[in-house]
């Protein structure tokens, strides 16, 4: 187990979304553009550092059985910092995002990896978890929402910074909850047929 290849395989192997499927309410709900990717997926990956450092820090201190409650504990702290924080310094983003930062406390990739990982691994490690899965969310929730701002506004000006426009007439589908499922479908499918195709190739 090595540093780089335990950060690149949260990216890659076990990307939350494409190869866990796991945390899709809020990849549905709030990519409708890259400001909101960028700032949902940053939230997440505070939530997800913190309670991945304490839980693997007291590992050996929470008694097995009461090991979930305590893993929701300490999740709900790292969510009430990030709430209150990003209602203080970024109010319009916060209010954009809404109820979807407090529901992080039962996001299934924040408890999924305090479970599956920081109780089992060293704090080093789980910080690697933390940031590798971190990333690959932040990646899929960004392409995401650049595809669904572009195509259903025609511009994609995250933070008030405008990326790129092309001429099309804007599609207000995309930007609605079924832009959403088509848009994760259409790259869930591409995803599955690329891992296909490369098992077929290695078996040959």
């Amino acid at each position: 187990m090595t540093i780089s290849g335990e950060y690149f395989r949260g990216i890659v192997k076990d990307n939350p979304i494409f190869s866990l499927v796991l945390g899709l309410c809020p990849v549905l709900a709030v990519t409708t553009s890259v400001e909101n990717a960028i700032g949902m997926a940053g939230a997440a990956l505070f939530v997800l550092l913190g309670s991945n450092v304490i839980v693997s820090a007291l590992r050996k201190q929470i008694p097995p059985i009461t090991r979930i409650p305590m893993f929701i504990i300490i999740i709900c702290t790292f969510v009430t910092m990030i709430d209150m924080l990003m209602e203080a310094y970024t109010p319009p983003l916060y209010k954009s995002l809404g109820i979807f930062i407090p529901l992080i406390v039962v996001n299934c990739i924040i408890i999924g990896r305090a479970e599956a990982y920081a109780s089992k691994n060293t704090v080093k490690f789980s910080i690697i978890d933390a940031l590798g899965i971190g990333t690959g969310f932040l990646l899929v929730l960004v392409l995401i929402g650049a595809i669904r701002e572009l195509l259903g506004t025609g511009a994609i000006v995250p933070f008030g910074f405008k990326l790129i426009s092309i001429p099309i007439t804007p599609s207000t589908f995309m930007i609605l909850p079924g832009g959403a499922f088509m848009t994760i479908g259409v790259l869930m499918a591409m995803v599955n047929y690329n891992r296909i195709r490369k098992a077929r190739k290695g078996g040959q």
